[in-house]
Formats: C-alpha cells, sequence, structure tokens
C-alpha cells in the first residue's frame, strides 16, 4: 500500500480510555480500523477488535494509570491518548451528595488527569503526540440537574486550554470533543430507568433538543476523533470542538 493510500493512524499507538462501550468503543474500532494500535484502559474488557489489548484499569486511581502506560510505554512510544472515560449524574446542586460529587470528580476529572500526567512526559521528549480529551456541550450550556457532570465536564475544557498551551512548543496537540445526545447504551438503560413503557416517547423527545432533530452516533464521535487524532489535523491544538446537532448556537 502506498503512503498516500495508507490508513491515517498507520503505525500508531493509541490509548483510549472507557473503550469498552458506547462512544469509546466507537472510537477504538475507528482507530482500529485505520491503522493504529489500540489499547484500552477500563474497568471492563473490551469487546472490540483483535489490534486491541485491553487492561483493567481504574483511571481514578494513579498508580493503576501509572503502572498501565508505563507498560505501554515499554514497548513502544504512545502516539494519541483519547480520554474517554466518564460517569454522568442527574440532579441539582441541593440534589448532589458530596460523595457523588466526588465520585465525578475523581473518574471524569482526575481520571483525565492521571492519564495526561502519565504520557505526556514520554510525548513531549519525542516532541511528538496528540491528546484528545472527550468533554460535553454541558461545559459551556446551562443544562438542568446536570450540576456535578457539568463541572466535571467544564474542569476538562480547561485541562485541554491548559495543556495545549504548556506543550504546543514542545510538540504535542491537546483538543476536546464537545458532544450533545449521542445514541449510546447508557441513553437505553436511562430511559427504560426512568420512562418504563414510554421510551420511545421520550426518546423522541430527547432527540428533538437537538436542532437538526435527532441524536449523534457513537460513530459520528470517533470519526471527528480520527480526524483530530491524525496528521491530517496538524493545525489543530488549544480548540473544543462542538458536535452538537446545531445545540449551542441554532437552539431555541
Amino acid at each position: 500500500m502506498s503512503a498516500v493510500n495508507a490508513p491515517r493512524l498507520a503505525g500508531k499507538t493509541a490509548v483510549v480510555t472507557g473503550g469498552s462501550s458506547g462512544i469509546g468503543l466507537a472510537i477504538v474500532e475507528q482507530f482500529a480500523a485505520n491503522g493504529a494500535t489500540v489499547h484500552v484502559l477500563d474497568l471492563n474488557a473490551s469487546p472490540a477488535p483483535a489490534a486491541t489489548a485491553s487492561h483493567r484499569v481504574d483511571v481514578s486511581i494513579g498508580a493503576e494509570v501509572e503502572r498501565a502506560i508505563g507498560g505501554i510505554l515499554g514497548h513502544g512510544p504512545i502516539d494519541i491518548l483519547v480520554n474517554c472515560a466518564g460517569v454522568s449524574h442527574i440532579g441539582n446542586v441541593e440534589q448532589t451528595t458530596e460523595a457523588e460529587f466526588d465520585r465525578l470528580f475523581d473518574v471524569n476529572v482526575k481520571g483525565t488527569y492521571h492519564c495526561i500526567r502519565s504520557v505526556i512526559p514520554a510525548m513531549a521528549a519525542r516532541r511528538a503526540g496528540v491528546i484528545v480529551n472527550l468533554a460535553s456541550i454541558a461545559a459551556s450550556a446551562g443544562l438542568a440537574n446536570r450540576f456535578a457532570y457539568s463541572m466535571t465536564k467544564g474542569a476538562i475544557v480547561a485541562m485541554t486550554y491548559s495543556v495545549a498551551r504548556d506543550y504546543v512548543s514542545a510538540g504535542v496537540r491537546c483538543v476536546s470533543i464537545s458532544p450533545a445526545r449521542i445514541h449510546t447504551p447508557f441513553v437505553d438503560g436511562y430511559l427504560a430507568k426512568h420512562y418504563p413503557g414510554r421510551e420511545a416517547e421520550m426518546f423522541a423527545t430527547l432527540s428533538a433538543t437537538q436542532p437538526v432533530g435527532r441524536m449523534g452516533t457513537p460513530k459520528e464521535v470517533a470519526d471527528l476523533a480520527l480526524f483530530l487524532a491524525s496528521d491530517d489535523a496538524a493545525f489543530a491544538t488549544g480548540t473544543d470542538f462542538p458536535l452538537d446537532g446545531g445545540f449551542l448556537r441554532l437552539h431555541g
């Protein structure tokens, strides 16, 4: 295969957290299909392609992340890190207990911090590397009853800007993606739990909150992540990319 026709991520090694389901799994599949060797860091084993190595890691625990990343680096450089692991929560500030707040912060914020901190010294030393963080439109839109979740995603965007600025001269790019509602198993589980018998009705209602009239798909997020992680996006750093069906700018 000629260089012109080579897969976008041929010869690259990527680490994807939260890669066992939903958006993370779609990113793993897309990266592997485009030539990358993909390592998944997740509490659950990944059902992704054979090109994937799955590591059981709790990203909220720094020592576990360092051990996994150190093992991967022992076999070669890490070119791409995608921070996708995360948990959600529904409730306003009064409805959010301290334990729930701490859990979201530990997984969503500290998990991202642990992973970036583990990979970036080697990336900076090689003067090459890309970090893609999964944020959310909740970082910049006032979504009802998403107090703790919005807090964590705002932190992800802020970290993206900070890392991009601090390491731009070291050849490391850092960007984030802010999706609106994406149709994942989490959505189906949420509807089944909270709206039994009305799943189809509520799915239509949630879909309509995006001006394009539907939810996004995990593959659409994966397609954007693929572009941002590839050399085609070499000019992109320090930017949050909304993928929201028009929600932020066309809503209302």
